[in-house]
């Protein structure tokens, strides 16, 4: 999974050619933390067909909420350059975000 942060966000997830997933985490969320494997095993599956990229609230503050994340978890799906989907808190599981990408996947 790539990190993304205020640098190079434009370019990586806005500007991406397809899908993108944006885990939106921080070390201090333990559903996150949690989450961590799952997702990681999600990109291994889906890897060709979407990118998938981590962004730490905690370091990009300003970036976080210049995109509407307000709680943690949050797992979004953009494409063309605009959030097509958002998964937050309890709905943020394994099931939920695979369905997400097959939706929203090439």
């Amino acid at each position: 999974m790539l990190e993304v942060n205020k640098e190079n966000f434009e370019a990586e997830v806005l500007g991406a050619a397809g899908p993108v997933l944006v885990d939106f985490w921080s070390t201090k969320c333990d559903p996150c933390m949690a989450l961590v494997p799952e997702v990681e095993t999600l990109a291994a599956k889906y890897g060709d067909r979407v990118k998938f990229c981590k962004l730490n609230v905690l370091e990009n503050r300003r970036l976080s909420i210049g995109q509407k994340v307000l709680g943690l978890p949050t797992i979004a799906m953009y494409k063309g350059g605009e959030k097509v989907a958002e998964l937050t808190k309890d709905d943020a599981t394994s099931a939920n975000i695979e369905a997400m990408l097959k939706e929203h996947g090439r």
